[in-house]
């Protein structure tokens, strides 16, 4: 043990050095937080032991005391994935011990609103913001610039890697786009083309997902074809025409995979039409409305892309570091949850306490 190290100073920075490990996963095994083995909790705290590590709780009680103002920049298109991944935000803030406020900042959709929703704040003293961000080449200089006023920067359901935010969370979108791919390599068994809608390919989400998708399907599928990707821009009445102009295709689709939450006008046009007898569907996340589809057995899956852990984990990153100092991972995918039939009620029971709580 250094001098350094056995002063009173110790803290977790020294035990996350000492076991080569990251500073965040010191954190969650002396807070018995989730996400570390049990074979790691217990390294962690036989050093701390060792070490002679106090918890400064005097400077943690000012901090917690510390009042800091968050805003989140969430657009009001696509409700069933934007509205949960807000609660997840608001549930951790309730329970965060912290005195947080929030200031819910609200834009049309992904590409509209977005852009000059941040420059509004730009100035405006917020200790953190939490935004999904359409673009990167348009909003890596904003949030640059909120950085460099000492605003510190999450992204959440997709990401801007090169424009200096502390960290992003997301689902694994290219693996959702893999899971897609393989499910219709295993149910399109005869040559045929299968068709993508998604919302904005400049979006790093959407993109990343078409990348996922194109590549199983080549690997796994190669009696697939896929069609020239339609962009929606997650708006209701684009992704409907989407839909009726891929039926006029010849021929036909065998297989629609919708990688955003703007699936309903999709299945409602091709229902409209008895075309969901012909054409296998795999949508995402999963609302009230999309139930009924998975219940008949009118679309094949849906992937769940967890909107409230997702929105949990942003505010839980962005506190930590903003009270504790806690560096983050750069990056935390989230495995998506593949959502048939046959697991579906395990799902649609979460769905019912949900809303019971809201």
């Amino acid at each position: 043990m250094t001098k350094e190290e056995s002063s009173s100073s110790v803290g977790i920075k020294q035990i996350a050095k000492r076991l080569g490990i990251s500073i965040g996963t010191v954190d969650r095994a002396l807070h018995a937080r989730p996400g570390i083995s049990p074979r790691t909790r217990a390294r962690v705290l036989k050093m701390a032991e060792e070490l002679n590590y106090r918890p400064n709780v005097a400077a943690r009680s000012l901090k917690l005391n510390r009042r800091l103002r968050i805003a989140i920049h969430l657009p009001r298109q696509i409700t069933a994935f934007f509205d949960p991944l807000r609660d997840g935000i608001r549930e951790f803030a309730e329970n965060a011990g912290a005195n947080i406020e929030l200031d819910f900042r609200t834009y049309p959709y992904i590409g509209k609103g977005d852009i000059e929703l941040l420059q509004a704040d730009l100035g405006r003293g917020y200790d953190g913001v939490i935004v999904t961000p359409g673009n990167p080449a348009r909003f890596d200089p904003l949030i640059r610039r909120l950085v460099g006023q000492g605003t510190t920067v999450v992204c959440v359901a997709s990401d801007a890697p090169g424009s200096g935010r502390l960290a992003s969370v997301t689902v694994d979108a290219e693996v959702s786009g893999g899971i897609a791919a393989e499910l219709f390599s295993r149910t399109l068994q005869k040559r045929a083309s299968v068709a993508i809608i998604t919302g904005d390919l400049s979006t790093l989400d959407h993109a990343e997902k078409l990348r996922g998708f194109a590549a199983s399907l080549a690997n796994l599928a190669p009696h697939l074809s896929l069609l020239p990707s339609v962009e929606t821009h997650d708006r209701p009445k684009d992704a409907s025409r989407a839909a009726v102009a891929l039926l006029s295709h010849k021929p036909c689709p065998a297989g629609i995979y919708i990688n955003t939450a703007n699936s309903l006008p999709v299945l409602n046009a091709l229902e409209e039409r008895n075309m969901l007898r012909h054409i296998q569907v795999i949508a995402t996340d999963l609302f009230p409305e999309l139930v009924g589809f998975l219940e008949s057995g009118k679309i094949l899956a849906t992937l769940y892309q967890r909107p409230a852990t997702q929105g949990k984990a942003a505010l839980e990153a962005l506190i930590r570091y903003l009270l504790d100092g806690v560096v983050p991972e750069p990056v935390t995918r989230f495995a998506p949850h593949i959502i048939l039939r046959s697991n579906l009620p395990l799902f649609v029971d979460r769905l019912s306490s949900a809303q019971k709580n809201e």
